[in-house]
């Protein structure tokens, strides 16, 4: 059974993203398909470097079944939600924040288990891949996709500077509200809280943000791409998405 925590942190991630995606004009996005460069590169740190950052972190650091499945599980997400929040507060390009939401989502449902499946099985002698749980993600996934669909479709039919205006603020609230609710979820269940752990825990859980941060920016720059485009793809994919959102999902998958 859905618990309450699950459907107030679903409708609250529902809204942060139609918010941003009602924000956008269709044919700025449109037009975003076409760039081939980003979408690639955003594709391939999503899901080749930040999955292997994680991967070799557990190794390294030896972690504990728990923290390095939850580590795995965060690594091997996509993008979204909150990447297009700070975009939109850091004025970035969040026509290509929100397309590269879509398409990183839309891979995720084939990338995300094959990396998991790859990983984990690498960091654990068990196949503890079986014992996941994956119908939360899945949800989460098809909560994102459903928001930018009508996002974008409120977006093209109101066609109003004024309604993206307000669709902005919805989702800037959404934001604040899904940030607070998740701390609070977070350090209220559980036997341990996000203070009780070692110090190794939380430089594992730093190192993969700042190693994916540091290479998502030198080949972004390496490739002459603009600069919106490489706040996109460095800080606003793989920091805010990957470190605010998907940490509270790990706890679900395991179920």
């Amino acid at each position: 059974m859905t618990s309450f925590n699950e459907i107030a942190g679903n409708v609250l991630l529902f809204f942060l993203v139609f918010g941003m995606s009602a924000t956008v004009d269709i044919y700025c996005m449109v037009a975003q398909l076409k760039n081939i460069k980003a979408i690639m590169m955003g594709v391939f740190l999503q899901f080749v470097v930040l999955p292997i950052c994680g991967f070799l972190v557990v190794k390294f650091f030896e972690l504990d079944r728990a923290t390095g499945i939850s580590i795995l599980v965060v690594t091997s997400s996509p993008g979204g939600s909150y990447s297009n929040w700070w975009c939109s507060m850091f004025n970035a390009d969040l026509a290509l924040s929100v397309t590269m939401t879509a398409i990183s989502t839309l891979a995720s449902v084939i990338l995300m288990p094959a990396n998991l499946l790859l990983y984990c099985k690498f960091s654990y002698e068990a196949d503890v891949v079986q014992s996941l749980d994956f119908n939360s993600l899945f949800i989460a996934l098809t909560v994102v996709i459903s928001a930018i669909g009508l996002g974008l479709f409120a977006s093209a039919k109101i066609h109003s500077y004024r309604f993206n205006i307000f669709a902005n603020k919805i989702g800037n609230y959404a934001g604040v509200s899904l940030v607070a609710f998740s701390a609070l979820m977070s350090n209220t269940q559980g036997d341990t809280q996000i203070w009780e752990h070692t110090w190794q825990f939380y430089v594992a859980v730093m190192i993969p943000l700042f190693a994916a941060l540091l290479i998502a920016n030198a080949l972004t720059s390496l490739l002459k791409m603009e600069k919106p485009e490489r706040v996109d793809l460095g800080c606003g994919m793989l920091l805010s998405e990957c470190w605010h959102c998907h940490v509270g999902g790990s706890d679900h998958v395991q179920g």
